[in-house]
């Protein structure tokens, strides 16, 4: 029962902010000192923990705070009086719930108990809840009998030393009564079912007999141990007061008032609660999502998903995981695992390393570095028998036997266990990692993996590693990666947001920080839009780096609407074999449109755009960079745009396709376009006409075609007549290929403005 439901009686004191007036420095009785007057305690209306508080200066061996409210005590009823409070400052007092007992008509009732049981305080800062049971009846559980009141000024006690300072959030007091008496509220206890919560004797029979009689009403389980040595599943709702102990290969499934709390109830551990809710998750049909209602889970280690339930290596139904926060305790089950090992790589088998040796200790996942090896190459699978690794992509010379080294992260959540796992997605949640653990590791396969509004925060190496073909089609929306490297500059990070290999990803509205690189992708058919990608630090003429790479030539991907800050966008073929150009694409079937990149603080050479061809042969073939903003901060930079030729340039006599216009620059001393408007003014009659572009086509390209010419004013001849005859141009001229010729029928004079190309039509 609750007298406050079926009777209306109001036990609930009024909040501090209602007024100090009703709150008693006393007793709480009639007469006594207030804090509205007293001087000892005032109110607080913001602090980090509670919304209004009373902040008390202890003066006296016993300060108390008593509601001056007289509230009723009545046969049956219990009601349990909670208070929170924290030290701020001085000596650390201890603190308790107490209360005056009176009678009818205000005479004080003696002889029975004061106040609860104490709790000493012992650090600023720390929110400590603390709480007793006043009733009647002499029941395990109350801590003052009160038999023969019939109210009370209740409240609280800080005793101990003098001269400190504490805070105390608004006083609750509950009806309980429910406690001492289940059969009134429809419960069905599993103890009458044979249940021994002993934690050695198996209840599993018990909550299954329990359950089945319920009926809608709730199933309780009582203080103690409870071992389910088999899978339970419980239709009605169930309250646990006790501990339940369950192995991995068993199933714990609530069907009602399903989420993370009721796991946390159950087993009294978060770590293990999760994993059992997640059990449950992908195995009741009727529930689709898991609500960590909102709690901070603290791991251990990481959390290795598929083992929460060991018969499942494969799951492929729309699951969700939201609400909550993941945060890694300090461990050494954090640190990466390093293993160096020999082995061939043939470029005829481009996805595989062969007789690796001391393979048994590589795990899935790992990285891969050596040389000739591109960046964010992962271990999808091992076969042990064999000594053969599996790649997550090519290695672009690596050909014949080396060392590499094979690095695994530690991931919040690690799915690497599953075969394959699709439809998955996590929402609203915070993995935090503290610099100690990474983020989120996905299946090496499965479809449309999401992740929503979510903050990867301080990963210690990866937001996010996909080490196979787990992502395609992966979403990753409204998002927020921020790194662990906030303080260094881009020169020292190591940090990378998180990578894709597979195809399809949409990558839209998300924000990072400071990384490396904001994000390695692989694969094609990208969607990257809306992100703002911040990659610089606080150097001056600092270096920067790529900020989204591109490993595939032809991607057929987009880029629109974007914040690319301080950083560039890298186009590379270093997830290729046989990196020089053969029968495939090459680099085209890219849109960069519509985004603002902008930079400051950085040395002239630092560029927007990249393409660096890690073989020869490569050239453009359908590329558009349109309606982009460019923009250098304190200091300008030479060009946007630019060709790594660490390993290999571009063929510029092979460029097709290539649009570079309608493009704004701020701070940039060459602006580029193709194609290009220019004007030339020719002072001396002559035939032919010299035109140089200069550096005005993107990458330094040749001016190959002249498009259009017109007059900007009268063409005359040495006799100072009109000439209305058309010109013919031939591009590619001088030294560079970057002069163009206009050929005239005689020698004129006069000023054109004439449009270039440095790219062949479709």
């Amino acid at each position: 029962m609750n007298k406050a439901i079926t009777d209306g009686i109001v036990f609930q004191p009024l909040p501090f902010s209602a007024g100090l007036g009703v709150w008693s420095s006393g007793e709480g009785t009639p007469g006594s000192d207030t804090y509205a007057i007293s001087g000892s305690g005032v109110f607080v209306a913001a602090d980090a923990d509670f919304a209004g508080c009373l902040e008390v200066l202890k003066v006296d061996p016993t300060a108390r705070v008593r509601y001056m409210g007289e509230t009723p005590i009545l046969p049956g009823c219990y009601l349990r009086v909670t208070a929170k409070v924290k030290a701020i400052s001085g000596p650390f007092p201890a603190v308790r719930v107490s209360g005056w007992a009176g009678q009818a008509g205000g005479a004080p009732l003696v002889g029975l108990p004061a106040f609860g049981p104490a709790t000493q305080l012992t650090n600023y800062g720390q929110v400590v809840e603390i709480s007793a049971i006043i009733g009647t009846g002499d029941r395990t559980g109350v801590d003052m009998l009160w038999t023969g009141a019939d109210y009370g000024h209740l409240g609280i006690d800080l005793t101990g030393p003098t001269g400190g300072v504490v805070r105390v959030d608004d006083i609750q007091i509950e009806d309980v009564s429910s406690v001492f008496t289940r059969e009134l509220l429809s419960l069905v206890d599993v103890r009458d079912f044979g249940a021994k919560g002993d934690g050695v004797t198996d209840d599993s029979a018990a909550f299954e007999a329990a359950d089945a009689v319920a009926n809608g009403r709730t199933v309780m389980v009582p203080a103690g141990t409870y071992l389910l040595a088999d899978n339970v599943t419980m239709e009605n709702h169930v309250k646990c007061e006790g501990r339940i102990v369950q192995g991995a290969e068993y199933r714990f499934i609530l069907q009602r008032g399903y989420d993370f709390d009721a796991y946390l109830d159950a087993f009294k551990n978060e770590e293990v609660a999760f994993k059992k809710a997640y059990q449950a998750l992908i195995n009741f049909a009727d529930h689709e999502s898991l609500d960590l209602c909102g709690r901070r889970i603290l791991l251990t280690e990481p959390v290795d998903m598929q083992a929460c339930d060991p018969t499942r290596t494969r799951f492929e139904t729309r699951r969700v995981i939201r609400n909550g926060q993941f945060e890694p305790a300090d461990g050494a089950a954090w640190d990466s695992d390093i293993v160096t090992s020999q082995a061939n790589y043939a470029a005829a088998d481009d996805l595989l390393l062969t007789n690796v040796v001391n393979i048994e200790n590589i795990q899935v996942g790992s990285l891969v570095e050596g040389n000739g090896v591109g960046r964010e190459i992962y271990v999808a699978a091992v076969n042990v028998a064999d000594q053969t690794l599996e790649l997550s992509a090519p290695l672009f010379d690596a050909e014949g036997s080396q060392v590499f080294t094979f690095t695994r992260f530690k991931y919040l959540l690690d799915f690497t266990g599953y075969e394959k796992l699709s439809q998955f997605v996590l929402d609203d949640i915070e993995f935090q990692g503290r610099g100690v653990a990474s983020g989120i590791v996905l299946a090496t396969a499965g479809l449309t993996f999401h992740l929503r509004d979510c903050f990867i925060n301080k990963a210690k190496d990866r937001g996010l590693t996909s080490p196979g073909r787990g992502c395609q089609g992966m979403m990753i929306d409204r998002c927020q990666f921020i790194s662990t490297e906030q303080s260094l500059p881009v020169s020292e990070r190591v940090t990378i947001g998180f990578n894709a290999n597979a195809n399809d990803v949409k990558i839209r509205n998300n924000r990072a920080s400071r990384f490396k690189h904001y994000c390695v992708l692989s694969g094609t058919g990208s969607v990257i839009t809306g992100n703002h990608w911040f990659n610089g630090d606080n150097e001056t003429l600092g270096v920067r780096k790529g900020g989204i790479i591109i490993t595939t030539p032809n991607p057929k991907t987009i880029f629109t609407g974007n914040y690319c800050d301080n950083n560039f966008i890298e186009w590379t073929n270093e997830h290729s074999s046989d990196p020089s150009l053969g029968q495939q694409f090459s680099f085209g079937g890219l849109s960069i449109t519509g985004n603002v990149f902008t930079i400051n603080d950085v040395a002239p050479w630092a560029h927007f755009i990249v393409i660096k061809p890690y073989g020869p042969g490569h050239y453009i073939n359908g590329f558009a960079v349109q309606g982009n903003v460019f923009r250098s901060l304190n200091g300008k930079i030479d060009r946007v745009e630019h060709v790594d030729t660490t390993y290999a340039d571009l063929d510029f006599g092979r460029t097709r396709g290539f649009e570079f216009q309608g493009n704004t620059f701020s701070n940039v001393a060459e602006p580029v376009s193709n194609p290009v408007t220019m004007e030339h003014e020719q002072a001396s009659e002559a035939v032919t006409w010299v035109m140089d572009t200069g550096v005005a086509l993107p990458f330094f390209g040749p001016a190959r075609y002249v498009e259009a010419v017109m007059p900007n004013g009268p063409i005359t001849n040495s006799s100072g007549g009109r000439v209305h005859e058309m010109p013919w141009s031939e591009g590619e001229q001088g030294a560079h290929s970057r002069s163009v010729h206009l050929n005239w029928g005689t020698s004129v004079k006069g000023r054109v403005r004439y449009q270039v190309r440095m790219d062949d039509p479709y």
